[in-house]
This record gives structure tokens, C-alpha cells and sequence, in this order.
């Protein structure tokens, strides 16, 4: 498996110069090396807008990419919630979707990332009552069957991500989805701290990196790096923390997917900048102590 970091981070020897712009247009050759100087293979590249991108512009960053021999990881980006209920704002979101994907063909990347939405105006990944709904897991069905005939046409893989606040918040959930849109182009971006919403899973791993396995293995095709621990608070909260200061089982974690997907991404994710390189160390440390290819 291969390396990769997602986000506007900054270099680790360079405090002041960050990874990637905050914004895609802005990346250019030295953003591009800076990544690959600081031991990545690859990096996700999120599109703020994708139905407004400039071919131009994705070209220019497509060459700056190459020039530093640097690989788009995954391709990321904003659009309307796809299970939304309001008609135009869905097919406003198959549309983005559906832009982003002939992105992902244009930028040669791996995978094109999707979020399945929410009802939480203030998040995609937000608590709502309504996330578990029949009515919008069928509406999630229905935008990914209509994505899913753009990635055939484009030769495109689109990988979708669960979440417990999400309808996809089981990977039970995940396989119904996947059977139900039916499409060869609809994979599995494999994140299992999504899936770890008790306070026995978060002391025991195993299990839900086990059923994801089993599940899913099959279908994974990118994975997202990050750790979780409970929080010393006086309710049930699971943080986010870096990769090897948490309770995830790392060894199970990149030993299945290596299984499932030796060439695919192991990107890490939603951390501060000066925490990347603690998480770039255990991660290829881990994989150097255990056997576990990785592609710097």
C-alpha cells in the first residue's frame, strides 16, 4: 500500500510553508515537492467547487503533481447532500458528484471520494434523526445509481464512506448500499474509526476492523488513517486523536488492508499540522516492525 496525507498542512522542517494551499488552484510544483520531501506518496486533492473547476487550472496542478512525482491520492470535494429531501439540492448534488468524478478521470486518481450526506445543517457528518431514515437511505441509492452511470462511462472508482451519525453507520449498512446500487464502479473508502460508536469498541478494536473485513473487504479500495480513545468527560465522547495514541488495533488495521488492497491508499487525515509527522512515524514504523509494505 501506498502513503498519502489529506488537508492544508504545513512541512514539518518548514513551519511556515504548508503542504498544500488552502486552496487547490493555488498548488504548484514546490507545494507538490514539499509533500513528496516530507514522505508521502500521494495526496488527496479537494475541490471546493467542483462543477466551477477550470480544466486549465486542474491540468496545471495535474503537471505539478508529476513534476514532483507525486500522486493524487484521492479526489475530494464539496457538494449539496446527496440524501437530501428537497429534490433540486439532491440533483444539485448529483451533479457535483457527477463533476468531481470526470475530475478524477482528468487527474488519473485512484478514487473519487463520497460522502452519503446528512440533514444536519450544520455538517454532513452531523447527528439527525433522519440520517437513519428508509426514505434517505433510498434517496442515497437512487444519487449513486445516477453517479455511479457517469463513473462506468468516465472508467472511474467512487468509494463511499460510513459513518455511526450517518445512514451508512454499520458496515452492514454499507454492504446493503453497495448491493442495492449494484454498480462495478462503487467501492468501499475503509475508515474504521467511523464505525466505533460504544465505549466497548473503543476498548476492543478487533471487532469492527473484523467486520469491515468481512464485509467489505472486497471493496476497499482507499483507507483513511486516524486513532480514537474516550474522552475524561462526563458523557460518552469518542475523540479523534493521531494514529498510535489512541485504541485502535494499527497491526489489524493495515494488515487486512494490506490484504484487501496492497496497492491502494493508506491517507491520513483530520489532523493539526504539527501533528502529521507523529502519525507519518508510527504508521511507517508500524508497517517496518511487522512486515507490512508501505510505499513512501
Amino acid at each position: 500500500m501506498k502513503l498519502g496525507v489529506a488537508g492544508q498542512l504545513a512541512h514539518p522542517d518548514e513551519p511556515d510553508a504548508v503542504l498544500l494551499p488552502p486552496d487547490w488552484r493555488a498548488i504548484d510544483a514546490a507545494a507538490a515537492q514539499r509533500v513528496r520531501r516530507a514522505g508521502f506518496r500521494g495526496a488527496q486533492l479537494f475541490i471546493h467547487r467542483p462543477l466551477e473547476a477550470d480544466p486549465d487550472d486542474l491540468q496545471r496542478v495535474k503537471r505539478a503533481f508529476a513534476a514532483a512525482e507525486l500522486e493524487v491520492a484521492q479526489v475530494n470535494g464539496w457538494y449539496e447532500p446527496l440524501c437530501s429531501y428537497d429534490d433540486a439540492t439532491r440533483a444539485e448534488g448529483v451533479r457535483g458528484m457527477q463533476a468531481l468524478v470526470r475530475i478524477g478521470r482528468m487527474m488519473d486518481t485512484p478514487s473519487v471520494y463520497v460522502r452519503p450526506g446528512g440533514h444536519n445543517p450544520n455538517g454532513h457528518w452531523y447527528a439527525h434523526p433522519e440520517n437513519h431514515s428508509a426514505r434517505t437511505f433510498d434517496n442515497i441509492v437512487d444519487s449513486l445509481r445516477k453517479v455511479c452511470a457517469t463513473a462506468q462511462d468516465e472508467g472511474v472508482t467512487v468509494a463511499v464512506e460510513g459513518h455511526v451519525l450517518s445512514a451508512l453507520d454499520t458496515p452492514q449498512r454499507v454492504r446493503d448500499l453497495l448491493d442495492a446500487v449494484g454498480s462495478p464502479a462503487l467501492k468501499f473508502n475503509y475508515d474504521p474509526v467511523n464505525f466505533i460508536g460504544t465505549v466497548k469498541q473503543v476498548h476492543d478494536t478487533t471487532g469492527v476492523l473484523n467486520e469491515l473485513y468481512d464485509l467489505l473487504g472486497r471493496d476497499m479500495v482507499a483507507a483513511h488513517a486516524k486513532d480514537c480513545r474516550l474522552a475524561d468527560q462526563l458523557v460518552v465522547h469518542i475523540e479523534e486523536v493521531v494514529p498510535g495514541s489512541g485504541t485502535l488495533d494499527y497491526v489489524l488495521f493495515m494488515r487486512r488492508f494490506q490484504a484487501a488492497c496492497p496497492d491502494g491508499y493508506f491517507i491520513i487525515e483530520h489532523l493539526p499540522n504539527a501533528r502529521v509527522p507523529q502519525a507519518r512515524d508510527f504508521i511507517c514504523a508500524t508497517a517496518q516492525r511487522h512486515g507490512i509494505p508501505l510505499e513512501c
